[in-house]
C-alpha cells in the first residue's frame, strides 16, 4: 500500500467527487480513478459507491478513511518536523559553561538571543570547570561549551575566540591599597596570592603566573580556591589577594577590585568550544549567534 494512494483516497473522500479531487491534487481525473481502483484491488473491497453526482464512502471506505487521514497527517507532520530540524528551528542543544564565564554579561546576551531566535529549540545548560567540560564535549554529553581558553584543543575539539577581558586585582576589606584604582603587581608581591588549581583552567592560571614573571616577580602562592569565582570569597575571608577576570567583579563580598598598572596586564579569554566536524544545525546556529553578537558589540564599542 503506497502512501500516495492513501492520500488520493483521502482527498476523493473529502471532496466526494473525482473531478474536484483531481483538480485539488493537480492531476487528471482518469489517472486518479485508476489509482483509487488499484487501492481497492489491493484491499479487496470497494471503497466508494459511484453515484451520478459524485461518490460516497462504503462501510469499508469509512473505516479506511479514519486510518488513512491519520496516517497522511502524521507523515506530513513528520516531514514538517524533519524540515524544521534541518533548518535548526527545532531540536535540543546542551551547553556547558565554565563557572567563571557566567558572570560576563555577553554570555547571558548570547543565550537570550539564541533562545529568542530559536524558541522551539530546547536549551539545557550545565556548569563545570574547563577540564570537565572538554571531557563532556568529547564524550558527547554536551554539544558545545563556553569556557576560558584551553590548551586541550585537539583534532576532536575546535574553539572559536569570543572575547578577551582584563584581569583585576582583588583585595580584602580595609586593605591599605583599597582606595587605589590601579595597582602595580610589585605593590602586592609580598602578599599571598590565592589561585585556583591549574587543572581547572590551565591557560588562565599560566596567564596570571606569567604576568608576575614579566614583572620580574615570583608569586607567593597560598590557599587554592575550587573555582575562579570562589577565590573572591577566600580574599574576603582574609586568606590573601587574588587576580580574577574583570566580569567577576559582579561578586560583592566586601572586597575591592583594581586595574593592574603597567604593561604586564594579564588577559582572560572566553572561547566557544565544539566538536570538530559538527553537523548539527542547532549547534552551528548557536555558534553563529554567539560570534555575530560579539562582533556587533565590538563594532558598537568602536563607534
Amino acid at each position: 500500500m503506497e502512501l500516495r494512494h492513501l492520500k488520493y483516497f483521502v482527498v476523493v473522500a473529502e471532496e466526494g467527487h473525482f473531478t474536484r479531487a483531481a483538480q485539488r491534487l493537480g492531476m487528471a481525473q482518469p489517472p486518479l480513478s485508476q489509482q483509487v481502483q488499484k487501492l481497492e484491488r489491493e484491499i479487496g473491497a470497494q471503497l466508494f459507491h459511484r453515484l451520478t453526482r459524485g461518490v460516497e464512502l462504503t462501510d469499508a471506505g469509512r473505516v479506511l478513511y479514519e486510518d488513512a487521514r491519520r496516517i497522511v497527517s502524521e507523515v506530513e507532520l513528520a516531514k514538517s518536523r524533519a524540515q524544521s530540524a534541518a533548518r535548526g528551528q527545532t531540536g535540543s542543544i546542551r551547553v556547558g559553561f565554565a563557572s567563571s564565564v557566567v558572570f560576563h554579561p555577553v554570555i547571558a546576551d548570547i543565550v537570550r538571543t539564541y533562545r529568542e531566535s530559536h524558541p522551539a529549540v530546547t536549551l539545557s545548560p550545565s556548569e563545570s570547570n574547563v577540564e570537565a567540560l572538554i571531557d563532556d564535549l568529547t564524550a558527547g554529553r554536551i554539544d558545545l561549551a563556553i569556557i576560558r581558553q584551553t590548551s586541550q584543543e585537539s583534532e576532536r575539539v575546535k574553539t572559536e575566540a569570543l572575547l578577551d577581558e582584563d584581569m583585576l586585582i582583588v583585595l580584602p576589606p580595609q586593605h591599605a591599597l583599597a582606595a587605589s584604582p590601579r595597582i602595580d603587581l610589585r605593590s602586592i608581591a609580598h602578599e599571598t596570592l590565592i589561585m585556583f588549581p591549574r587543572a581547572i583552567a590551565p591557560v588562565l592560571y599560566d596567564e596570571v603566573i606569567s604576568a608576575y614573571q614579566r614583572a620580574g616577580l615570583s608569586p607567593l602562592l597560598g590557599q587554592e580556591s575550587t573555582q575562579v569565582a570562589s577565590a573572591v570569597s577566600l580574599v574576603a575571608a582574609g586568606f590573601g589577594v587574588s587576580i580574577v577576570p574583570h566580569s567577576i567583579r559582579q561578586i560583592h563580598a566586601g572586597v575591592s577590585y583594581h586595574a593592574i598598572e603597567g604593561a604586564v596586564q594579564p588577559k582572560a579569554q572566553i572561547v566557544l568550544a565544539y566538536r570538530s566536524g559538527e553537523f548539527s544545525r542547532v549547534v552551528r546556529d548557536f555558534v553563529d549567534v554567539a560570534k555575530r553578537l560579539v562582533r556587533d558589540r565590538k563594532d558598537g564599542d568602536k563607534e
